[in-house]
């Protein structure tokens, strides 16, 4: 059982923010019907690192679970005439196509609400479905770039830096999510179904909301980044990461006299917390000085005593042995076609303390192509017509 048990989802996306939104909602109880072209979707073709496990990408790991997938010619009538028929039967069709692509395939929005005037339609694009940037590739590093994150990542000292994960296509996917769901509430209170749009360059933005803000606002600054080993432009020092004889470690918030007891810097006991902004890089020396006395466990054991907030800087391999992941069952590891181990990041959000079960591995390609246009009305001779013509397809195969 889920929240949007008995809600259909059509999902013309290729990766990465919208199969992420998709999934999600296929994990709250959405049956959510992936429509792929014959050769199958980008995220099962190509691999992050190149990595493919039982043959599944890792991309298609990571998007691709409680869906259902049908491949169909979105360039045959014959194909657009059967998405047609699942339309008839859907609440929500969603795409993360540049603007313009569904419109030359027939599926223009006027021609989907002609079919099914209840549908609800959502948009994940990279700037937006119109204006002077609106045909732009749409990719995370590139927002990095255009919206302040890589300027504003990384140190005055060393340049700007490109965070290492795609944060952007992921907070866009969760937009998204919350859009469908506004929008599913909506119409069922009042019967209007609204159209959704979501844009990476304004998920790039909100995702810096605090700091873009006081930017804007007049904050004092001597630069879009930290200076002497601060991780930003806007917080009190120590904020950053410092080096230890065998590692590093965050330091957060914390006072000048907190930092003089823990490091044994006498020079820190009579300074203020607002002297923290008005001498950063005084401190951040400081404290980089003293940190780099000591290991790791000395620091976290003088920080922890003192009262400063601080974190041991870990790679992806500490989330298996932190306990707290553990605790929240952060990851889900299941089995693959051929034997072999997926590991999965859950679902993020708990319902009565429960993490919603994962009802369907990441499909393969077509894999319900029948069951799916039986559920939309074809009969068995059809099916088999559309699958000898090569307008449909089902396959056992992850990809092509």
């Amino acid at each position: 059982m889920g929240a949007l048990d008995g809600i259909r989802v059509l999902s013309f996306n290729h990766f990465l923010s919208g199969p992420a939104a998709a999934q999600h909602l296929g994990d709250i109880g959405a049956d959510v019907i992936t429509i792929e072209p014959l050769t199958g979707a980008f995220q099962r073709n190509w691999a992050v690192a190149n990595r493919f496990v039982d043959d599944t990408s890792v991309n298609h790991i990571t998007t691709g679970r409680n869906k259902r997938s049908i491949a169909v010619d979105l360039k045959s009538p014959e194909g657009i005439a059967a998405i047609k028929k699942l339309i008839e039967t859907a609440d929500v069709v969603m795409e993360n196509f540049r603007p313009g692509t569904l419109d030359k395939l027939g599926l223009s929005e006027s021609e989907i609400r002609a079919v099914n005037p209840r549908i609800i339609i959502a948009t994940t694009t990279g700037y937006g479905v119109d204006g002077p940037y609106a045909k732009r590739p749409g990719q995370d590093v590139l927002l990095q770039a255009m919206c302040g994150l890589a300027a504003h990542t990384g140190s005055m000292e060393s340049g700007p830096v490109a965070v290492g994960s795609v944060p952007i296509d992921h907070h866009a996917a969760a937009l998204t999510v919350a859009g469908i769901i506004a929008a599913l509430f909506e119409r069922e209170r009042t019967g209007v179904a609204r159209r959704v749009d979501v844009n990476m360059l304004q998920a790039a933005m909100d995702l810096q909301g605090e700091s873009i803000t006081a930017w804007m606002n007049g904050a004092e600054k001597a630069g879009p980044r930290g200076q002497d080993g601060m991780a930003n432009w806007f917080s009190p020092a120590p904020y950053g990461i410092y080096a230890t004889k065998d590692g590093h470690v965050m330091i957060s918030m914390s006072t000048p006299p907190q930092l003089s007891g823990a490091l044994n810097l006498p020079q820190l006991a009579e300074l203020s917390a607002d002297e923290g902004f008005s001498k950063r890089g005084e401190i951040s020396r400081l404290v980089a000085t003293g940190m780099a006395t000591l290991t790791i466990d000395e620091a976290v054991e003088k920080l922890t005593d003192a009262g400063v907030w601080h974190e041991v800087v870990r790679d992806y391999d500490g989330l298996l042995d932190n306990p707290q992941v553990e605790h929240l069952q952060a990851f889900t590891d299941t089995i693959g076609s051929q034997g072999s181990t997926f590991k999965m990041l859950s679902h993020p959000v708990r319902y009565d303390g429960e993490v919603p079960p994962i009802r369907t591995m990441p499909p393969a390609l077509g894999e319900q192509s029948r069951e799916v246009l039986a559920e939309a009305g074809f009969d068995a001779a059809e099916i088999d017509r559309l699958i000898d013509a090569g307008v449909v397809v089902q396959t056992n195969k992850m990809r092509n």
